[in-house]
């Protein structure tokens, strides 16, 4: 098992010293930038700090290299979209325009703070792919400018069991759950067994309940009580409305 630091208070103090000067001007040398470079190395992480409603990266921390094959310099809004597996890309698309909405909502109330967080697979410089859980810590502030920032860490989360956490997601503001990753926290968005998300990607699809049977080697009653099961999980009124919901939160 890796040794990690579980605890992400080192990250609220980097925002909190530097997220007032946009994260400009950082002295590499810097004690407290130190101590955080040791923690996402022992963690397999990195992070860089974005200002959402210019869309623009105002920092990048050094691991991006490491994980990604960027430098910190050269990394840019495409650099992870680059990165990212062909089956994630859609979801992807989903996961920046939920991000810039609630950009605008946050920028609008003029205060407030999210957390989106979800998965993805990408690969690094030598091609190879690996999942990684995408940190999203969305906030308002007036300092040094008023707009909307987000402090997003990568983190490689291969130790933990491959593919059973491909479709985690949380949107909301409790902010405790901005903190490492355990079987906990990545199970959630996840309710459905695997067979059962085989068969909402096949339903989205269009693909009859017949069809589904055939493809999956089960009969129609077994595929009939799956879709049953699926809609009590969800408390959806229908699979139109599941499949709906789920696309909007990038899970599908």
């Amino acid at each position: 098992m890796i040794q990690t630091n579980r605890e992400y208070e080192i990250f609220f103090q980097l925002i909190e010293k530097f997220g007032p000067t946009g994260f400009t001007g950082i002295d590499p040398s810097n004690p407290l930038m130190l101590e955080a470079e040791v923690i996402m190395k022992q963690n397999d992480q990195f992070f860089y700090f974005c200002d959402l409603i210019l869309f623009h990266i105002l920092f990048t921390s050094s691991r991006s290299m490491e994980m990604l094959g960027v430098k910190p310099a050269q990394l840019s809004p495409l650099s992870f979209y680059q990165a990212l597996h062909p089956n994630d890309l859609k979801r992807d698309i989903l996961v920046k325009n939920i991000l810039l909405k609630s950009a605008h909502k946050l920028f609008l109330a003029e205060e407030g703070v999210e957390l989106l967080s979800t998965c993805f697979q990408v690969h690094n410089a030598k091609g190879n792919y690996f999942n990684v859980l995408s940190q999203f810590y969305i906030y308002y502030s007036e300092i040094p400018y008023k707009s909307v920032f987000v402090f997003i860490l990568h983190t490689n989360v291969d130790w933990l069991q491959k593919n059973k956490f491909g479709h985690h997601w949380y949107l909301g503001d409790d902010i405790s759950n901005f903190r490492f990753p355990n079987d906990e926290l990545l199970s959630k968005g996840h309710i459905y067994s695997k067979r059962e998300f085989d068969i909402l990607q096949l339903l989205e699809k269009g693909i009859s309940t017949e069809h589904i049977a055939t493809k999956l080697f089960l009969s129609p009653n077994t595929i009939k009580t799956h879709r049953r099961n699926i809609l009590h999980k969800s408390g959806k009124a229908n699979m139109a409305e599941l499949i709906f919901d789920l696309k909007e939160h990038g899970l599908l």
